[in-house]
């Protein structure tokens, strides 16, 4: 199930860096643990965070109108706790990684509520379809984490208080929202899952 796609195409520098973004071919969707994600800045990392967003939208489909919660604490922990055995094997910090997935985990939960308002609102906006959540949405969430762990791995020099970050952040996220045209609500999800990379 896709995004409502209603935010309006930007201009200016958001137009500048799509056409820079699409001659480098350095696309969220292209990218791979294989690759090396510094040489893109921060816009790889970036881009699986806006993947698991998008993520949010199959996991309300498959909660809404019934009886499971849009909280899984039990779940929720496994996941931190496999972010903090990979960052540890990584050789990067493990409480600095925990709190980038917490935020994740967290920015996914904003989603779900709001597409749960949204279809409260608008019942013939509601999915009719209920994806399995064992079989569709847990190996893609399994599959971003380890690559998540890759490119913060990579990019763990950058990722500093600094303004080369501050710029490279802001370029991954306008590069990000330009490739999967977000909506108000998956763009302040995605903002609220990385805002923190460059503290």
């Amino acid at each position: 199930m896709k995004a409502i796609r209603s935010a309006p195409l930007r201009v200016g520098l958001s137009s500048l860096v799509f056409c820079g973004m699409a001659v480098a071919g350095a696309t969220p969707a292209a990218a791979t643990p294989t690759q090396t994600p510094s040489r893109e800045g921060l816009t790889p990392l970036v881009g699986l965070a806006a993947e698991r967003i998008l993520l949010a939208d199959k996991v309300a489909a498959a909660k809404f109108g019934t009886s499971t919660p849009i909280e899984d604490p039990v779940r929720e922990q496994q996941v931190l706790d496999r972010a903090a055995a990979l960052a540890g094997e990584a050789g990067i910090d493990v409480p600095e990684t925990v709190e980038f997935f917490r935020a994740q985990i967290e920015m996914n939960k904003v989603v779900q509520r709001g597409l749960y308002d949204r279809w409260t609102r608008h019942p013939e906006l509601a999915p009719t379809d209920r994806p399995d959540l064992a079989t569709e949405v847990r190996p893609a969430l399994d599959r971003i984490t380890v690559a998540f762990i890759d490119h913060l791995a990579a990019t763990e020099n950058l990722r500093r208080p600094t303004p080369r970050c501050t710029i490279s952040l802001v370029l991954a996220q306008t590069r990000t929202d330009l490739h999967y045209r977000l909506d108000r609500l998956h763009e302040r999800a995605l903002h609220g899952a990385v805002e923190r990379l460059c503290t």
